[in-house]
């Protein structure tokens, strides 16, 4: 090594506390992103202290920078920025202003030193070559540091994610609905529409289960839904998906199977019936989960939307239950299920029963004057009580499939699936 470049490093070395300080300050006032706890601050520094003696000595040694590891303080703190989740790009940011702050601090080293100017030129040139392969070498390891570490925490934080839905599912405590869907990231008091996606056949190619998430990501925009859809991975060949609404959409299934119909490469999908809060989020998959049963059982092709609305699949098992055996769960699901269609209107008085038949006979026939024959009542009575119906309902009849299950539902069970009266 060259005399003059050998005597500048060694006093930089000598500074590498102070120097380290002064890169740590600059970086975090550049970098509001990074954090500045005390904990973190002094891991910071050390990482810094111990990147400048590697360098300087190694300098010193004549050896090749791109070929010794950086210190393991500095890869330990790019693994807790991944841990904190501050951004990748906050961390290269700081990796870019440290070496501009190191150069100038080395060049003020140079002013000080009282050297010519032109060798000055020559101690710069080659101080910042070395320097610029050092960082390369500083950023491509804690770069992978910082992604290996955050794959870590993803795959954590899915599984967590996964555990918690999965407990969702199967009540087996009380849970704050607000922390948990802060926690997966899914509005849970919010309208729900559940589906389960697979590809027929045992074993799917991997391509193609890689690509259902993204497959369910666009389904998602398709169908109109005002959040992200919530996706589990259920098994080897299917995802289980909830797609999230603030208000029940009354198209929403049918955007589904256009969405699917021009897909050529379209898995299957079964789809549950719009459900709200944390039961109808769980009444909705489990409705999903026998609209697949359904389709398995009759080999359905690729690319076949189920429904649970669907006349003969699912509805038919729901509303044809036998509520003199020991079913009282179906009935429980029934009851949930009428309740989220109907709102108000199923509650267990006279006078929404007498709505609930005109609405379910006007739904029948399409025409005010055909119920008002049906039933002997003038026309402008039957008009005024449909509207009735529908304001006690609480919203239009978008989705008339689910409205009428619904009424057949009510007029088959009775009290059974009806809101009791309040005490």
């Amino acid at each position: 090594m060259d005399s003059d470049v050998a005597r500048i490093v060694a006093r930089l070395d000598e500074q590498a506390a102070t120097i380290s300080d002064v890169l740590c300050t600059a970086a975090q006032e550049g970098v509001p992103e990074l954090p500045r706890d005390d904990e973190m601050s002094a891991l910071m520094r050390a990482a810094m202290s111990d990147q400048l003696h590697t360098i300087f000595r190694a300098l010193l040694r004549d050896i090749d920078v791109t070929r010794i590891a950086v210190p393991a303080t500095h890869t330990e703190y790019a693994r807790v920025l991944a841990r904190r989740g501050i951004p990748i790009k906050a961390m290269m940011r700081a990796h870019r202003l440290g070496q501009r702050r190191l150069g100038a601090v080395v060049f003020a080293e140079l002013q000080a030193a009282g050297m010519a100017p032109e060798t000055q030129v020559t101690v710069v040139e080659s101080l910042a070559r070395t320097l610029s392969k050092y960082v390369d070498v500083l950023s491509q390891q804690a770069l992978a540091a910082y992604q290996g570490e955050h794959g870590l925490v993803l795959t954590a934080q899915r599984i967590q994610g996964e555990v918690q839905i999965r407990d969702v599912l199967d009540d087996v405590k009380s849970f704050d609905v607000e922390s948990v869907s802060m926690a997966i990231g899914y509005p849970l008091s919010w309208e729900h529409l559940a589906l389960i996606v697979w590809y027929p056949g045992r074993d799917p190619a991997p391509e193609r289960l890689g690509g259902l998430s993204e497959f369910v990501r666009a389904l998602a925009v398709a169908a109109d839904t005002d959040a992200s859809p919530l996706l589990v991975g259920a098994d080897g060949a299917a995802w289980w998906v909830w797609l999230p609404y603030r208000s029940v959409p009354g198209e929403a299934i049918a955007r589904i199977r256009e969405f699917v119909r021009l897909r050529t490469d379209a898995p299957n999908v079964a789809i549950g019936a719009m459900g709200c809060g944390v039961e109808g989020f769980r009444r909705s998959h489990r409705q999903a989960q026998r609209a697949r049963t359904a389709a398995q059982a009759r080999t359905s092709p690729p690319g076949e939307v189920v429904a649970a609305t669907d006349a003969g699949i699912v509805s038919a098992a729901l509303l044809y239950v036998d509520v003199d055996l020991d079913l009282d769960a179906d009935v429980e699901e029934i009851r949930g299920w009428v309740t989220d269609v109907l709102g108000p209107l199923a509650s267990d008085t006279d006078d929404d029963a007498r709505l609930r038949e005109i609405l379910r006979i006007y739904l029948y026939f399409g025409r005010p004057y055909r119920v008002a024959e049906e039933l002997n009542v003038p026309l402008a009575a039957v008009r005024y009580d449909v509207r009735r119906a529908v304001e006690r309902r609480g919203r239009p009849i978008g989705d008339k499939r689910n409205v009428e299950l619904a009424l057949i539902a009510c007029q088959r069970y009775g009290s059974a699936v009806l809101r009791p009266l309040q005490d």
